[in-house]
């Protein structure tokens, strides 16, 4: 992924700078498409350029119209090129039929069964205005596509994918690299996309940057922000103190994780309040963490008052000695980061406040917003906004392209890989978040440079060893090097 922009946009919002580039700006259409079209070619070239021959498949819109330009400059590149229509392309209007009869090359009416040869596949199917499911000749197109062992470059979106919230409409094209114009589609970054997109790649056309200043962004995307220099007579005390709560007998190593977490991204203390069976093994190899047996409430109430954030929901479990805790937790004022069976918990409750921070995965998102996993993954963005204006604080929506909520504002990260699809994962995100949160970061920061360095951490292992067998304690070592 190349060097991106921060700011995403709606489709809505993109088609409203495109016309204000054209109708403000005076930056005629077939300008824009030409433009487009360039960028797709020298792309082309760039990552496949021992490819001879290169077949288009074009629809009927305007991503035809960029898509019939690719092959006249792939043709006069010397290259055998054939594009493969749904569509009858004098129906084409516009900027699209113009780019069509300016093509003097082989085009053939797409069919299911034909025999397509080519080096290389460009997908200018379908643009970002699909609102149903792909269905007929285009459905077919998408399956002969990504039957094909050719790499495939997708022509601003994926065909079948929605640009607004990275789900699959029936069928997507999954491409090899998606260069996507003028702005940044915010469902590229999220959802299903991750397994569609392939390298997103970015042209902005030459549209002036002043066309973008009357618009809100509808997201951004995380920066990693170095952590402020410690001061040179720092002491623990300065550093934070981040108390975990959980630990039900039999899930230990939940808190025993998000304990490390914190500390390694430098919490100056880390207190662990579990079930008194395992609360003398817990520190064995870690005798850093202060662990402390605790059944009641009360026990619970004198750990809170030296500390300065709480994690509470790794390994807790939904018993009746959980809920005490969680109910302690709760009322106690202090900041804190939910997660796990205190999220399941807290669907219960159904309380707001203003000073935690919620990180759910889809499943327990659906149990807050009482609804299904299927609709928390139909439109994650609008999942994350309802979880933040339903329950106050931070919300932190996990999945690939985790999505931070904080008040209107929503922020994607993209670090991460599916390496991260192991146990205890989720538990060192919230030691993580917690840790920085102790040293002094807003909750908003502590969210998105949490989700961030935890999932480039697990890129970091993954690059050295591979993504199958990933644990999450292997990402202590890289967490530590990514806060210094």
């Amino acid at each position: 992924m190349q060097n991106l922009p921060i700011k995403l946009y709606r489709a809505g919002q993109v088609r409203e700078l495109d016309r204000i580039a054209i109708q403000k700006r005076g930056i005629p259409g077939f300008e824009l498409m030409s433009r487009a079209g360039h960028e797709v070619f020298l792309r082309l070239k760039k990552q496949w350029p021992d490819a001879r021959s290169v077949a288009v498949f074009c629809g009927s819109g305007n991503n035809a119209g960029d898509g019939y330009i690719i092959a006249g400059l792939a043709m006069d590149a010397g290259l055998n090129v054939c594009v493969y229509t749904v569509s009858e392309p004098e129906k084409l209007k516009g900027d699209a039929l113009t780019a069509y009869r300016h093509y003097n090359g082989a085009v053939i009416p797409f069919q299911a069964e034909q025999v397509i040869n080519a080096d290389v596949l460009v997908d200018a199917l379908l643009g970002t205005g699909l609102d149903r499911p792909v269905a007929g000749l285009y459905a077919e197109a998408i399956q002969t596509i990504n039957a094909h062992s050719a790499p495939v470059i997708a022509v601003d979106i994926p065909s079948g994918l929605n640009a607004d919230t990275g789900n699959v409409m029936g069928c997507a094209v999954k491409a090899d690299c998606t260069i996507t114009f003028i702005g940044l589609k915010q469902g590229l970054f999220t959802g299903q996309a991750a397994e569609y997109c392939g390298g997103i790649f970015y042209a902005q056309l030459g549209v002036p940057d002043d066309v973008y200043k009357g618009l809100e962004a509808s997201a951004t995307r995380v920066v990693k922000v170095p952590l402020p220099r410690r001061s040179r007579d720092a002491h623990k005390g300065n550093c934070g103190h981040v108390l975990i709560v959980g630990g039900e007998l039999g899930y230990s190593g939940a808190v025993r994780m998000a304990g490390e977490a914190a500390l390694r991204v430098g919490a100056g203390l880390v207190t662990i309040a579990t079930r008194a069976g395992h609360s003398g093994l817990m520190n064995l190899n870690r005798p850093e963490l202060m662990c402390h047996g605790v059944e009641t409430p009360e026990q619970l109430i004198t750990l809170l008052a030296k500390v300065d954030v709480v994690v509470v929901g790794p390994g807790l479990g939904q018993s009746d000695w959980a809920k005490a805790l969680f109910n302690a937790v709760i009322s106690a004022g202090k900041r804190m980061v939910i997660d796990a069976d205190g999220l399941n918990l807290l669907a219960s409750a159904q309380t707001t406040k203003p000073d935690w921070i919620l990180t759910p995965h889809p499943g327990e998102a659906a149990r807050l917003l009482k609804c299904s996993t299927a609709d928390i993954q139909q439109d994650r963005f609008a999942a994350a906004l309802s979880l933040q204006a339903g329950y106050g604080g931070v919300a932190v929506l996990k999945g690939a392209g985790t999505l931070i909520a904080s008040g209107r504002q929503l922020v994607v990260s993209n670090t991460g890989n599916p390496g991260m699809a192991s146990g205890g994962m989720g538990d060192v995100l919230s030691g993580v978040i917690a840790g920085l949160l102790a040293q002094g970061l807003s909750m908003q920061d502590a969210a998105q440079q949490g989700v961030y360095n935890h999932g480039l951490a697990a890129d970091l292992a993954v690059e050295k060893d591979g993504e199958r067998g990933l644990l999450a304690s292997d990402l202590m070592p890289y967490l530590r090097q990514l806060v210094n």
